[in-house]
């Protein structure tokens, strides 16, 4: 492994590296930053979990002028939540360099966003519907950038960003240094990079890269209606510091919230449809140990950078095979162990199947933990918070009681009584969540030129379709970012969303129907 010493990078940023408790390259920084440094052109090949904002954020902050207050790198991301978190790591990477990072993105006031823009920062991180609108107002002028950087082009593609990131590339200076970075290659991307690239230098990071081998992985094969307090026997025999649990559409959140929540578990669910604010608040309490449990669709989640967390439960199998990668990357960071584990109906066999040929890595099948498991998890959850408590100390106030009621019980009776009274007994709170189809299985091809343009794929998945054919519900002269970001009308996109109340309405009289017929 190569030190971030041996990458000939400044003082400065070595000591922030070092700050953030980082020694060693991961092999993305390793291979693109000494190219970046050399001014090539990159097309860089990654995940989410790989490293890579710190691949190309350490030589935007090593290539900025700091006596020139002009902007002179831009950072493209596909979401909001993505442009904060890249501001955030590499605000922290220059913060002994005196570089001024600002991002800008939809959701938020665009007056307050000019006002930041007055403090003059030297890189921008926004999503491209947002900088089109500073863009048109002239608000953020490009004419002094030297470095230019798409994160996650794959998934702007799928959004439909494509027209805009053509225009926002040609309103910057040929003579530029550009970095593309993509989960995958499809056509339109090489198309994108053929176009605006100068003989770029091309580093991959292999699929037995991506997948983190210290994430452990696990499927259950499980009906529909046996998912939720499958979830919840999970959460109590696993438990689990900081989880995931990952729907398919908004609506599921929104159910499986209200749900965990009722059966006594902290959770917090983000969508697309949710204000910025709101989702600042639930990741902060996620962040500060304040939930248990965090309910996320894909794109709400991507970019997400949470220390801790130890498992992750895609209740629906995702949509899109990829996809599975960058959930389960929220696991097993920075060294540490994680468990994901997969729910999976029988009519989801072969989707599982096309995941693993996409991961290289065989999911190992899990059984159901019995009810008595589950009771043996909240038992031990108890015993762990009573041994907490009394290392903790301070109990004065209370052992002079506890000397009492010891003349007349057995201590083992009241240590008992103490943990029954600990122990979560909201099992028997009924829950319904309405039915979701199976995932359509589309088969794949083992290359990176399989086509995932982002017309033809606008209308897959619960949030994460280009907005073409979809209707907006906010106010008409509202951002762009605000149609391309996730807030629509409908949970599912259209085209399907009539087949998919078909199929959740089949699956509901066809349980009615066994009713009858026992």
């Amino acid at each position: 492994m190569t030190t971030f010493n041996e990458l000939g990078l400044s003082a400065q940023v070595v000591r922030a590296i070092s700050d953030l408790g980082f020694e060693e390259a991961t092999p993305i920084q390793e291979k693109t930053i000494p190219l970046a440094l050399e001014g090539h052109d990159i097309i860089g090949q990654a995940q989410t979990g790989t490293g890579k904002t710190a691949a190309f954020g350490i030589p935007v902050i090593e290539k900025i002028d700091t006596d020139n207050p002009a902007i002179q790198a831009l950072i493209m991301a596909p979401t909001r939540e993505l442009a904060i978190q890249v501001a955030e790591e590499i605000g922290k990477l220059g913060s002994n360099s005196g570089v001024k990072v600002l991002p800008v993105y939809g959701g938020q006031e665009i007056s307050r966003q000019i006002r930041a823009l007055k403090n003059r920062p030297q890189v921008i991180i926004g999503t491209p519907g947002r900088l089109l609108d500073h863009i048109r107002r002239k608000t953020i002028r490009l004419q002094n950038v030297s470095m230019v950087v798409l994160d996650e082009a794959d998934e702007m593609l799928d959004m439909g960003f494509v027209e805009d990131i053509e225009t926002i590339l040609t309103e910057i200076p040929e003579d530029r240094q550009t970095l593309f970075f993509s989960a995958t290659m499809p056509p339109q991307i090489r198309r994108l990079t053929e176009k605006f690239l100068r003989d770029p230098k091309h580093v991959a990071i292999q699929a037995k890269e991506l997948t983190v081998p210290n994430i452990s992985q696990y499927y259950i094969e499980l009906h529909e209606r046996q998912k939720f307090d499958v979830l919840c026997r999970l959460l109590d025999t696993d438990s689990p510091e900081l989880a995931i649990v990952f729907g398919r559409t908004k609506r599921r959140v929104d159910e499986l919230n209200d749900a965990l929540n009722k059966r006594g578990y902290m959770a917090e669910g983000i969508h697309g449809d949710l204000s910025q604010r709101q989702r600042d608040v639930a990741m902060r309490k996620f962040r500060e140990g304040q939930l248990e449990v965090l309910v996320a669709t894909d794109v709400a989640a991507r970019g997400l950078d949470v220390s801790g967390v130890t498992h992750v439960y895609n209740f629906d199998v995702p949509q899109d095979p990829e996809s599975y990668v960058h959930r389960i990357g929220r696991t097993g960071r920075a060294g540490k162990t994680g468990s994901a584990v997969t729910f999976v109906t029988s009519r989801e066999t072969e989707h599982r199947k096309v995941i693993e040929q996409l991961t290289k890595r065989k999911m190992d099948r899990r059984q159901i933990p019995s009810s008595v498991e589950a009771l043996e998890g909240k038992q031990r959850i108890a015993l762990d918070k009573l041994v907490e408590i009394v290392q903790g100390g301070e109990l004065g106030d209370y052992k002079n009681l506890a000397q009492e009621v010891l003349e007349d019980y057995d201590s083992v009776a009241l240590v008992a009584a103490a943990l029954k009274l600990m122990t979560k007994t909201t099992s028997d709170v009924d829950i319904q969540l309405t039915a979701e189809a199976p995932v359509r299985t589309k088969k794949i091809k083992r290359n990176d030129d399989r086509n995932r343009g982002g017309r033809d794929r606008g209308g897959r998945g619960g949030e994460r379709g280009g907005d073409r054919g979809r209707s907006y519900s906010g106010p008409k002269g509202g951002s762009k970012d605000g149609r391309k970001e996730g807030r629509y009308n409908n949970d599912q996109p259209s085209g399907r969303k009539r087949d998919h109340d078909k199929d959740a309405k089949k699956n509901t009289t066809g349980d009615k129907d066994k009713r009858k017929r026992k």
